[in-house]
């Protein structure tokens, strides 16, 4: 007899306790059904065909979007089903470049790894995909197409998790590719560097980018004084390229393995993450005292950064002007270490070894540049080092812990939780009140993306403070303060990634959430277990204070921990000029021509507008263009004349605000 509430799997009764699928209750129970293109944090496909399954009289269907009844039976394999999987993969790889002893992913595909789980020997059916060129245009990921086997996981993530969609399927057919949006390079799209594509990506058609020589020609180089930071969650994830279990702190044999590698020091970004967590506590309460810009949002993640300067620019306001601990560490090293460490400046490397692709982006701002010289030199991921590891050789179970090199390697738990989501306002609210765990005690990391909001108690005032990971949640939020933040936030932390810094695109691939909620406890744990929790505490920071930096927000903290960020709206990179005038005072016509404003006349907008400037003998003095995207679409047609954006414009309200500008321009 079949209880209510269980379904039957292979003869045995499985009981049936929420899960979204088949396929996620049978891994629950220990049956491991092959699948492709399924991954947790992202919605179902059904695109790869592995995870079959026979259901008693309704035949053979994929797991993955059979939700379980009570009373259904199911058989995980047959020898029809054992065929379909394996003509499956024989199908994907004759479609699929087969150099895998060069791809970066070999070793770690899981393509691979479900041809030889699944017996797969020859591949009966002939090649036939052209060779297509890879995109190696963004700083973030490099794109190989031929790798590529259409899976979907990258436009999900791009779209689901990242919230950005810059990826998509293009063409029909044997043509069918992953592309962003009619065939540009990546680096000409709006992708914000956050690597959630790679993240997911079960091959090697995605990856992050390489610095891996770079560094090794820094290390062979014997006049080259090479230093290395090493970010929080890296130490909770690099062990897992080992067979180390996911969460356990390997930092000591991380250090080891550095330093055999060639590295002269090696020091800890938490030591930074203490001076961010000082120098945002000061923003905040400046803020609080003025009442303007709230709610302050962190910008340590710079995937989020990017975010708010494309997509909403009206909260460049609100983004906290403080560095992100990585190049808070670059510049406090480059104005200390040389003296320090008794090395030309000219000849000191500075490496960051991060979790996380945007910080390659980052690293290469103008802004974190002094001469032309940038305070980070190379940015290796957790994936890199591994690599890096493998290539000289060491067997890292094998290493002896060694300790971090001092003074930066020093730092207090509240430094350490930045690498799990909640971490950057758990640090900031432990300096304004010296306790510990409020925060970070309740972010629940079973629900990705998320938003958590709590409240925080500040001599006797209530500060509402909040948590948010995944940036398609964050422009939700984002919206939200635009209108008038309703919920009346005073601080905001946004991680790009799901879980924060421990799920990022750098990080050891994983497909199951429970990785980085292993990760984020192993974090927890090394807070506990150092005697300093509150980033005032630190004496070496103090010491940075002391000897360079003056107070928080000073002028001098200003100058080497501070920055500013700018709009970068399509807007700003795309308009068609019409009428061109020389004056470089002149007004800015902008009428944007996407197609939602296309289909509510903006082109004949666009043309009126050229024939009343040329009339009226403004063409000197007005410069016309055509552009999109003012991201107002629901308001058709917009425009914007000098830096008022008009919707629903008319020939009439352009030409009245053109006056209007002139007019306030003559008195």
């Amino acid at each position: 007899m079949i209880l209510k509430n269980t379904m039957v799997v292979d003869g045995h009764e499985l009981p049936i306790n929420g899960e979204r699928n088949v396929l996620e209750l049978c891994r629950k129970a220990g049956i491991e059904i092959p699948s492709f293109c399924y991954h947790s944090d992202l919605s179902v496909f059904g695109a790869c065909r592995l995870c079959l399954v026979e259901v008693e009289g309704r035949g053979v269907t994929t797991s993955c979007t059979l939700v379980p009844e009570p009373g259904l039976k199911v058989r995980t394999t047959n020898q029809e089903i054992r065929e379909m999987r394996r003509t499956n993969v024989e199908l994907l790889l004759a479609s699929h470049d087969m150099s895998c002893p060069t791809c970066p992913k070999g070793g770690d595909c899981k393509l691979q790894n479900l041809a030889r789980r699944l017996g797969v020997r020859d591949v009966p059916y002939a090649a036939f995909t052209p060779h297509k060129p890879k995109d190696q245009s963004s700083l973030a990921v490099e794109i190989d197409p031929n790798r590529c086997v259409l899976c979907g996981d990258c436009v999900r993530a791009c779209g689901e998790i990242a919230g950005v969609g810059c990826l998509d399927f293009a063409h029909r057919g044997s043509d069918a590719c992953i592309s962003p949006a009619f065939g540009l390079p990546l680096s000409e799209t709006e992708c914000v560097g956050c690597g959630q594509c790679a993240a997911v990506c079960p091959t090697g058609a995605i990856m992050p980018k390489s610095e891996v020589e770079q560094v090794w020609q820094d290390l062979d180089n014997p006049d080259k004084t090479v230093v290395v930071q090493m970010a929080p969650a890296v130490r909770v994830a690099l062990g897992e390229s080992f067979g180390v279990p996911a969460g356990t702190g390997t930092t000591g044999r991380i250090v080891a393995a550095l330093h055999r590698l060639g590295f002269d020091q090696v020091y800890d970004t938490a030591f930074a993450a203490d001076l961010t967590a000082r120098e945002e506590a000061h923003e905040l309460g400046e803020r609080l005292a003025s009442g303007e810009n709230l709610p302050l949002l962190t910008s340590c993640c710079p995937a989020w950064v990017q975010s708010v300067e494309r997509f909403h620019p009206e909260l460049l306001g609100n983004l906290s002007t403080c560095r992100s601990p990585q190049q808070m560490f670059g510049s406090v090293a480059r104005n200390q270490l040389p003296e320090l460490l008794g090395v030309d400046p000219e000849n000191l490397v500075i490496v960051s070894l991060m979790p996380c692709t945007a910080k390659k982006v980052e690293a290469r701002r103008p802004e974190f540049a002094v001469e032309n010289r940038p305070d980070i030199d190379h940015v290796l991921t957790t994936r890199e080092l591994a690599r890096m590891i493998d290539e000289h050789g060491l067997v890292f179970s094998s290493l002896d812990p060694e300790p971090l090199d001092m003074p930066m390697g020093f730092k207090t738990g509240a430094g350490v939780v930045f690498g799990g989501s909640g971490g950057v306002v758990e640090a900031v609210a432990r300096h304004l009140t010296g306790e510990t765990g409020m925060i970070r005690n309740s972010v629940d990391m079973d629900d990705l993306p998320s938003v958590r909001s709590m409240d925080l108690i500040l001599e006797d005032r209530k500060l509402k403070v909040a948590v948010v990971h995944g940036l398609a949640a964050a422009r939700e939020v984002s919206q939200e303060i635009i209108r008038g933040n309703p919920r009346g936030f005073h601080l905001m932390e946004v991680m790009a990634c799901p879980g924060g810094c421990v799920g990022g695109a750098g990080q050891p691939p994983t497909t199951l959430t429970t990785i980085r909620k292993d990760r984020s406890m192993g974090l927890d744990q090394a807070d506990r277990s150092l005697q300093l929790h509150c980033p005032g505490e630190n004496p070496m920071v103090n010491k940075v204070y002391d000897n360079l930096i003056g107070e928080p927000g000073s002028e001098r903290a200003h100058e080497l921990l501070h920055t500013h960020f700018h709009s970068r709206r399509r807007l700003a990179e795309n308009a068609l000029s019409l009428i061109q005038s020389q004056n470089e005072n002149c007004l800015e016509v902008r009428i944007c021509v996407g197609a939602n404003c296309q289909a509510h006349n903006s082109h004949d907008l666009l043309v009126k507008t050229v024939e009343w400037v040329t009339e009226h003998g403004l063409v000197e003095d007005v410069d016309v263009a055509a552009t999109f995207c003012f991201e107002n679409c629901g308001q058709a047609p917009n425009a914007r004349v000098g830096d008022q954006l008009i919707s629903r414009c008319t020939l009439e309200q352009i030409t009245d605000a053109v006056q209007k500008e002139f007019s306030k321009a003559a008195s």
